[in-house]
């Protein structure tokens, strides 16, 4: 057995037994940024209410990610069903992702709304330098220049189709664009690529996770004769879609913007926010202990007296006091109203939006009106990409799904406009 997969098999004990802290203290910086504390407890406990008991932990079975990364899945037998439990491992021994998903998942296949008969595809490079990322672009096979989109996926390690389990949102997205006629990049984030580079370097940003590789992006995509050089947008979910008003302003060939399900409230203030709601679908000490903890650590971030020098482990996430500084300074909606360039504003309806002002209330205030703006939600869709999940419950995003056709249909056209 290799060092990744006896990590990965001593998380997968460590969880059947409920020694939660001790898979706690292996997080790497790249999942403590999407993994507030309690979360992996409250998650578990939720898989054995609905699996049973542990009955077995079967062997780990490995395939390698990149040249510092390992995918391990780790099979769990339970009283009634069964789970795996999948990790991202580094060099280090550190995870740098952790999901519980169903026993035997299934595998992504194609959504309806795609025709792989109509376009092609090609690996690109993404960048320069040692965080330089693989990505694909997507080429209709339609003549004449077409729009082009680069999609930014949201906050964690992502890789360019945004993997979940089954699902990859980002790449229903480009196989759906490039059907109706737009030229689509996608790419790794560097969180994922290069997670070591990453979390050895305390002053990286979200500036820095997402803008050079976005920029670059941009420009390849401008590049190529197949694309329109003058219609070239960008699509960000979550928080890409945070980030993409900054990819906007530092690249100013960007027609437009597609912002989807993006954050528009402090990162700090969404953090105390989404445990809290994590903490109400399975109360209990351990549950009210990771709130209290991610409200002192945000009141520390929203202290005016912050340093860069504040260790990272007394922050929301474990993640670095410049990362929080230089968030604090951001500002995703005065951004996008400085832009003065087409957008549209998608939300899904059955987000967090469990305070008075949150993030569509935020966007709206400010663009909705404006000329050049469109802002839609689609009810029934949980942070967009899943229709009729239940608000952020892992168990939903680990089923089969494509994003919800009438929100293709809705990029898609705006986009062809």
């Amino acid at each position: 057995m290799g060092d990744a997969e006896a990590v990965a098999a001593g998380v997968a004990r460590s969880l059947r037994d409920g020694r939660f802290a001790e898979v706690e203290a292996l997080f790497a910086a790249p999942l403590r940024a999407v993994a507030p504390a309690g979360a992996v407890g409250a998650a578990w406990a939720a898989e054995i209410a609905r699996h049973g008991p542990v009955t077995s932990v079967g062997d780990p079975a490995a395939e390698p990610l990149g040249a510092d990364l390992t995918r391990v899945s780790v099979p769990v037998a339970c009283e009634r069903g069964a789970l795996t439990v999948v990790m991202s491992v580094d060099g280090a021994g550190l995870l740098n992702g952790l999901r519980l998903a169903p026993g035997g998942a299934a595998a992504w296949s194609p959504p309806p709304y795609a025709d792989p008969s109509a376009f092609e595809e090609r690996e690109v490079t993404v960048g320069s330098g040692p965080l330089a990322v693989p990505g694909t672009l997507t080429l209709p096979r339609a003549t004449g220049p077409r729009p082009g989109a680069v999609l930014l996926a949201g906050g964690g390690p992502f890789d360019r189709d945004a993997t979940s389990g089954p699902n990859k949102p980002l790449k229903d997205l480009a196989w759906g664009l490039a059907t109706s006629g737009v030229a689509v990049l996608r790419f790794d984030k560097a969180t994922y690529a290069h997670p070591a580079e990453v979390a050895a370097d305390p002053a990286f940003t979200m500036a820095d996770e997402y803008v050079p590789h976005a920029v670059a992006a941009v420009r390849l995509l401008r590049g190529d004769p197949a694309v329109d050089s003058g219609r070239v947008f960008v699509i960000g979910h979550s928080m890409g879609g945070k980030a993409a008003p900054r990819v906007a302003a530092a690249e100013p060939s960007v027609a437009g913007m597609v912002i989807m399900a993006g954050d528009a409230q402090p990162m700090h203030e969404a953090a105390v926010r989404v445990t809290r709601h994590l903490a109400s679908l399975d109360p209990g000490p351990d549950a009210d202990a990771a709130v209290a903890a991610i409200i002192r650590q945000a009141a520390r971030v929203a202290d005016p007296a912050l340093s860069p020098a504040r260790p990272a482990a007394d922050l929301p996430f474990g993640l670095s006091a410049p990362y929080w500084l230089d968030m604090r300074s951001y500002d995703p909606v005065a951004t996008a109203l400085a832009f003065g360039k087409p957008m549209l504003i998608l939300q899904g309806g059955r987000d967090y939006q469990v305070t008075v002002e949150d993030d569509l209330s935020r966007w709206r205030a400010a663009l909705e009106g404006r000329p050049g703006v469109t802002v839609r939600v689609h009810a029934a869709d949980d942070h967009l990409f899943f229709p009729g999940t239940e608000p952020s419950t892992p168990a939903g995003y680990d089923r089969p799904q494509h994003v919800d056709p009438a929100v293709l249909d809705d990029i898609a056209a705006w986009l062809n406009a």
